[in-house]
């Protein structure tokens, strides 16, 4: 087992945002899935699989959901890893939200810092500025994490994510927070639009 492969998760259901398709929101010029799919493909990243309804035809991604749908974040890991062969598997999981304005930072942050790892650490994710692990930007050792899943009942439909990574050693690395700043909130769309806008002006 060799390489690095991803999990995107997109398929929430933007309750904060009135029900809006959360990773097809537009930030400098580039949707949110669009962003996580080139910091996963930045990373060589293989497979890279989408966990969601088709949204965009035209990524060359793997798309599968889990079931039923809506099942969460754990449930929908669980299910991406479900359509991986075992026998093929990379040897880390990059495990993504498609609601990262700065994604493509973060997994460089993240790739970065992996071979730094000792050999008896399972993952890193990045912290927060008050220190809360943000799970789901993380990079994961695979069969751990695929092992970690198969004990969630019902494929871990409405379990957490601290419920799926609760036994796995992970070192949580403090990040600048624009690198963990995700969008639940029209607020916070607007807040991301307009410092990808200030960073692209002159």
């Amino acid at each position: 087992m060799t390489g690095l492969g991803a999990i995107l998760l997109a398929g929430g259901r933007g309750t904060r945002l009135g029900g809006a398709v959360k990773p097809l929101l537009d930030v400098g010029g580039a949707t949110l899935l669009t962003t996580a799919v080139a910091a996963a493909r930045d990373a060589s990243a293989d497979p890279i699989t989408v966990v969601a309804p088709v949204l965009d035809p035209d990524l060359a991604v793997e798309w599968v959901r889990e079931d039923p749908p809506y099942g969460g974040p754990a449930a929908a890991t669980a299910a991406a890893l479900e359509s991986w062969p075992v026998a093929s598997e990379p040897e880390w999981t990059l495990l993504l939200a498609c609601d990262l304005p700065e994604a493509r930072a973060a997994v460089r942050r993240l790739v970065h810092d992996l071979p730094l790892l000792p050999a008896d650490t399972d993952g890193l994710c990045l912290g927060d500025p008050a220190s809360r692990p943000q799970w789901l930007t993380g990079a994961y050792r695979t069969a751990v994490l695929r092992n970690a899943a198969s004990t969630l009942p019902d494929h871990g439909t409405g379990a957490s994510m601290r419920a799926l990574l609760a036994d796995l050693a992970i070192t949580v690395v403090a990040a600048p927070a624009p690198l963990t700043r995700d969008v639940d909130t029209w607020e916070d769309l607007e807040q991301a639009r307009t410092r990808a806008a200030h960073e692209e002006s002159p």
